[in-house]
């Protein structure tokens, strides 16, 4: 069933993704062609984000913390979960899904800890390939992270080489930031080897945390940023926030909620109780913006081209304008990508490169000793 991948150059892949903000999972159909290691022609020929229901949503949160039979049961719930989105995402663009390759599924994320100087890391990723795999009758390749970390490095981020593949203008330093859950950045260099790409820190996670304690559960987000909008910046403690040794670390680097989740927000907001929740939420989106901003000045790009959710935060998009005066700030739409779609299709492409057995991790941004091929194929039968 494997065997023809290698000699093709035109490839219909459904890219799935659930990330750290953990609202919903995100399908992109993508036609990929031109696959060769430096090149490549990307059409996203349909997107649909499939929020998840509060009940869903809770079971989730109770996961980062919870028992190994709710991870058990959960595995398989998001298994279908998966493929009703990658079923409807194929019916909604009229494909059969005989004519679809494969389906690149990253899941989602349950607990991430990076390697220290102690020993390595590793990584969990649910959403049980198996069942996708069943239900539709398609090729599905999951499990991206766990290569790379077995190599030594961080199994993360594990977009940049897409990126590189998507973005790359020579002559040009661009970088590509997706704010989702957490906050990551890709430095495109003149190659792939001299590309970078990082955990800047707290993306959505921390302000997306403290409005659902502020709301006592009934809100997940703050559309727009319209509270932290009518908020003001206490300096005091963003300067303690931004003490946090997370910051001072050299990539490669990595970190997920259980630094930057409800545990620490839930201390925030309990320390700095005193505050208006408009104002705890105004220096969260602060810190959100300070250390993207610091992140990424030293590396000097010409461009910054933003996407995931938090780039639909107006009052966000506005502090990181502010502070990137000089660098041209645009949206990843402008480049036919909705900025929800940007991980789904970047792990699409990854798929693909593991049904023709190259390598999908760059070392030089997970820091892991040599490349590898990603993932983890589950036959339909």
């Amino acid at each position: 069933m494997l065997s023809g991948f290698s000699e093709k150059d035109a490839f219909l892949i459904v890219g799935l993704m659930s990330g750290t903000s953990h609202d919903g999972v995100d399908a992109a159909l993508v036609e990929i062609k031109d696959t060769d290691s430096s090149h490549i022609k990307v059409r996203v020929i349909r997107h649909l984000h499939m929020p998840y229901d509060k009940k869903l949503r809770d079971a989730v949160r109770q996961a980062f913390t919870g028992d190994t039979q709710h991870i058990c049961r959960l595995n398989f719930t998001l298994g279908e979960v998966f493929s009703k989105a990658a079923l409807k995402v194929m019916a909604l663009a009229g494909v059969d899904p005989k004519d679809v390759d494969c389906i690149a599924s990253h899941g989602q994320t349950i607990c991430h800890v990076p390697p220290n100087g102690k020993g390595g890391g590793s990584t969990l990723q649910i959403g049980e390939s198996a069942v996708i795999a069943e239900r539709t009758g398609i090729v599905t390749v999951s499990g991206f992270r766990t290569k790379d970390m077995a190599a030594g490095g961080e199994g993360a981020p594990l977009v940049p080489l897409a990126d590189y593949l998507l973005f790359k203008k020579s002559g040009s330093t661009r970088a590509v930031l997706n704010i989702g859950g957490i906050a990551n950045v890709t430095i495109i260099g003149e190659r792939p080897e001299d590309t970078i790409a990082f955990d800047t820190g707290p993306g959505n996670a921390l302000m997306d945390e403290a409005v659902r304690i502020f709301s006592n559960g009934k809100q997940t987000f703050d559309k727009n940023g319209s509270m932290a909008k009518k908020g003001r910046l206490n300096e005091t403690m963003l300067t303690e926030l931004l003490s946090h040794p997370y910051y001072k670390r050299r990539p490669p680097k990595s970190t997920g909620r259980e630094l930057f989740g409800t545990r620490m927000a839930e201390d925030i907001v309990a320390r700095w109780s005193s505050l208006p929740p408009e104002d705890i939420l105004s220096t969260l989106a602060h810190l959100t913006a300070r250390t993207i901003f610091k992140s990424i000045t030293p590396y000097k790009p010409d461009e910054l081209i933003a996407a995931g959710g938090g780039s639909k935060n107006l009052f966000l998009m506005g502090l990181l304008r502010e502070l990137l005066r000089g660098i041209e700030l645009r949206n990843i739409g402008e480049y036919g990508i909705e900025a929800e779609a940007r991980e789904a299709v970047c792990f699409a492409i990854l798929g693909m490169r593991t049904l023709r057995c190259m390598p999908g991790n760059l070392p030089s941004a997970t820091g892991a000793a040599r490349e590898v091929v990603l993932g983890k194929i589950t036959l339909p039968r």
